[in-house]
This record gives structure tokens, C-alpha cells and sequence, in this order.
């Protein structure tokens, strides 16, 4: 038996999908595949139900797996301690991150020039990234954190303010208290009606206004270019570099979290922990309070799911 078949195998389970496993591995999904059939021919059993969006192991693959893991956990160990003390870490660690997030490329740029022997490949995403499935190490998002499967540490708040573009500003005229607000044109955010009651915080406590929408979407980047276009007035998260203009700058619209997540995994190569940890040190100055970066595209659900 070639025993490279054992270790694919165990490598597609542990990834979730065969996409993900040959992103890991950087090699074709054919060739995954063709190592897990010839082993299921060696072994004269099946051990994966395979369908177009995501596999399964059979209950005889699940205590295959159960018998494998082990054996491989322990060459993981061994290859963790030795690189470890490597002192020229190397390899590839994929980030996902919303495009909003204008301060990762400089905070990427001194972790390269510190670790010329580590390549970050950033995947821009502004739907939900399934980080299982793609095989990403480590992404940066805000929002309630709904899925347990991730390790996620926290690295900052971020403000959402009223936000409007100068050019609807001339056009419509700039609200002057939180009245006026309902005679304005409105892009909303996820909403399942073309009206929302809006919440704000601010010297007065905590006030409230029913709005109509010109515009609705489910997509934050979609909001803000709208915005921008001058549509009308939206709850976006405050950002540096905006071409917005904040509407009622003493009144906020809530509040998100800002997260680095990545995958459970009892093993941690190296050069995902030093970006990992870099990041949760020098990530915290691009995004203060009042003046953070926007990364609430969605809450955070599931990764796993291929």
C-alpha cells in the first residue's frame, strides 16, 4: 500500500472538502481524488460519500479515519517542534478580509519585511468567506460570532455612524436633528421591509426614528457604493480614507466587534501564529473607536460547511 493514499485521505477529511485539502497541500483536486479511489481499492471499501457541493465519510471511513488520525497526529507534533525552531519561518498563510480594510495592507507589508520568507496571499472578499471550505488560516470580520468550530480573538470596536455622500448632502440638504432624518432618503441594510425604525445613541440618550429606504441590500460594500453614489443616507461602520460624510456627528448607530478568526485545528504551523499574533498587536491601531475600519459585512455562521 502506498501510504501517501493514508495521508490524503486523512489530510480531504480533516479539510472538509477536497478544495480546501488541495489549496492546503497545493496540489490538483485529481490528484486527491485518485489517491483516495486507489485506496478505497486497495482496501475494497468505500470510505467517502461524494456529492457536487460536499463529502461525508461512510460509517466504515469514519472508523478508518478513527484508526489513521493518530499515527499522523504524531508526525504533526514532531513537524510543529521542529519548526519551530526554525528560524527562517517560510510557506504560504491565506488571509481573508473585507475591502474595506484599508489598514491590513500596511500592517502586511512590516510583517513581510520582518518574514521575507513568509508569502501572504489576501483574498478580498466581500460575501462571507467559508474558511473550512477555501482553505483560508486566518480571517478578519465583525459581528456576532456564531459559530463554535472557530478560534476567534477579539481586536477592537468599531462605531457605526450615519453616513451620506456631499453630493445627496447639496442635493437633499444636511438633517439638523434627528427629525429631519425622515424626510431623507435611506439605503438599508439587510432590511425585510422598505421602512426601519433606526436607534441612535447620543448626547439626548438614546432616541429612535422611522425611515424609509430608496434602497435595499444585503450586501455592506453594495451600501456604501450606494452611498457613495449618492442614494441616499446609511448606517455604515466609520471608517479612514472615507469619501463619506458623517451625518449628526454626535449621534452613533451602534456598535460591532472586530475578530481574527481561523479554523480549530490542534495543529498550528508557525507562520500562521506569527501572522496571526502580529496582526492581533499592530491590527488594533488601524481601527479605533470612532474611527475604525468597516468589516461588518455579515454575523459570523458556520465555517465548515463545503
Amino acid at each position: 500500500m502506498d501510504y501517501n493514499w493514508v495521508a490524503q485521505f486523512v489530510r480531504v477529511v480533516r479539510a472538509g472538502s477536497f478544495t480546501a485539502a488541495a489549496k492546503d497541500a497545493q496540489l490538483p483536486k485529481s490528484s486527491l481524488s485518485r489517491a483516495i479511489s486507489n485506496l478505497e481499492k486497495e482496501l475494497g471499501i468505500r470510505l467517502l460519500h461524494r456529492t457536487t457541493r460536499k463529502l461525508a465519510l461512510t460509517e466504515v471511513g469514519q472508523a478508518y479515519f478513527e484508526s489513521v488520525r493518530g499515527a499522523f497526529d504524531t508526525v504533526d507534533d514532531a513537524t510543529l517542534r521542529a519548526l519551530e525552531n526554525d528560524t527562517n519561518p517560510r510557506g504560504v498563510v491565506r488571509v481573508a478580509a473585507a475591502p474595506e480594510f484599508r489598514g491590513l495592507a500596511e500592517v502586511i507589508a512590516q510583517f513581510i519585511r520582518k518574514y521575507p520568507g513568509i508569502q501572504v496571499d489576501v483574498r478580498i472578499a466581500a460575501q462571507y468567506v467559508d474558511l473550512v471550505a477555501e482553505g483560508i488560516d486566518l480571517a478578519i470580520r465583525a459581528g456576532r460570532l456564531d459559530d463554535s468550530t472557530l478560534i476567534a480573538r477579539k481586536i477592537g470596536d468599531v462605531e457605526i455612524g450615519l453616513m451620506a455622500s456631499a453630493s445627496y448632502l447639496r442635493r437633499r440638504g444636511r438633517p439638523r436633528t434627528i427629525e429631519d432624518l425622515a424626510g431623507h432618503d435611506w439605503i438599508l441594510f439587510r432590511s425585510r421591509a422598505s421602512h426601519a425604525t433606526v436607534s441612535l445613541t447620543g448626547p439626548d440618550g438614546e432616541r429612535s426614528i422611522d425611515v424609509n429606504a430608496a434602497l435595499v441590500a444585503d450586501e455592506m460594500g453594495f451600501c456604501r457604493a450606494a452611498c457613495e453614489a449618492g442614494v441616499g443616507i446609511a448606517r455604515l461602520p466609520l471608517i479612514r480614507e472615507c469619501q463619506l460624510e458623517r451625518v449628526l456627528p454626535r449621534w452613533i448607530a451602534g456598535e460591532t466587534q472586530v475578530w481574527i478568526l481561523m479554523p480549530s485545528s490542534k495543529l498550528v504551523p508557525r507562520r500562521v501564529s506569527l501572522l496571526r499574533d502580529y496582526l492581533v498587536e499592530h491590527l488594533p491601531v488601524h481601527i479605533p473607536k470612532g474611527s475604525a475600519t468597516a468589516l461588518a459585512q455579515r454575523p459570523v455562521t458556520r465555517s465548515n460547511n463545503a
